[in-house]
């Protein structure tokens, strides 16, 4: 059963509100806005928080070892053609639960390093979503954001992504 305070899940709470402008930006734009935008499978939410220029992405494709990964989204339009493809999926799938609070529970964003006007984020998934044929989709992975502080605001440059959760882990 999942805790419910002021009618916000309690892993929908951003840990940084009221004690860190910069980091609070950062998790609204990696966690609230990403899912808000995934579940409703709607790119212009968070279209305006990458620096377009700037962007790369690197798959990791779940593997321990870094010689695996590789660079699949050189450009944020190749980026953003995924992020869509799996969004219009994950909208087909009939869900015994919310699947947008159970998203929120099995995510993780408490560390994230800033330093000048750049930052590391490190978002991580561990929890299931409850399908309604009795399976359950396996959330377990982590993403390393690189953004940057811009007179607009944080921005996402890029990302190192679909990592073993704990990394080092096969």
């Amino acid at each position: 059963m999942v805790s419910v305070m002021s009618d916000l899940v309690v892993s929908e709470r951003n840990p940084f509100e009221g004690k860190d402008v910069d980091r609070t930006e950062i998790w609204n734009m990696l966690v609230q806005r990403d899912i808000d935008a995934f579940v409703s499978a709607d790119w212009s939410m968070v279209q305006n928080d990458f620096i377009e220029d700037e962007f790369f992405g690197v798959d990791g494709d779940k593997g321990a070892n870094p010689d695996g990964w590789r660079m699949r989204f050189p450009s944020l339009a190749e980026y953003r053609d995924e992020w869509l493809r799996q969004a219009v999926e994950f909208q087909k799938t009939d869900f015994a639960e919310d699947a947008r609070a159970a998203i929120f529970d099995t995510t993780t964003l408490v560390d994230i390093e800033i330093s000048g006007a750049r930052a590391i984020a490190h978002k991580k998934f561990d929890g299931k979503i409850k399908k309604a044929d009795g399976t359950s989709d396996r959330l377990l992975w982590q993403t390393l954001y690189f953004c940057k502080k811009t007179p607009e605001g944080w921005k996402i440059t890029g990302f190192c992504g679909y990592l073993p959760n704990p990394l080092g882990a096969a």
